[in-house]
């Protein structure tokens, strides 16, 4: 497989690479997520931000402050959810990024469940991950 990951948004506007392994794949069932989405949960792997490259559509990434601490990033054109990264200085060189939006196969090992006290109430998790 390829070390580097190609992405883009659902209309093409956007595309990007990840040039170094992503971390910390998660499966975010908070309400914010959640609704972000339209889905019953939202799957992110983790990067540095020093290693996604916008190839084309820079201008056409919005932002909304979903609350004091997070940023989540979509296309103007599409609604595509991208990225989503917090201010927190812990998480200051990271960034995630939205693994339905990359088109490249990977592995996504340690995968875990998050926020699953707010999960919405018509989903039953069941594959085994590790739940918080």
């Amino acid at each position: 497989m390829s070390t580097v990951l190609e992405g883009r948004c659902l209309c093409g506007a956007i595309r990007f690479e990840i040039r170094a392994p992503m971390v910390k794949f998660s499966h975010c069932h908070c309400t914010q997520c959640r609704k972000g989405h339209g889905a019953a949960f939202a799957s992110y792997g983790r990067t540095k931000r020093k290693d996604l490259y916008i190839l084309s559509g820079n201008e056409r990434i919005k932002a909304y402050a979903s609350s004091e601490s997070v940023r989540r990033e979509f296309c103007a054109d599409c609604g595509t959810s991208l990225f989503w990264s917090s201010n927190t200085p812990d998480l200051a060189d990271w960034i995630s990024v939205a693994l339905g939006t990359i088109d490249t196969p990977f592995a996504a090992p340690g995968q875990r469940h998050l926020h699953v006290a707010s999960k919405a109430s018509w989903y039953e998790i069941e594959d085994g991950l590790p739940q918080e």
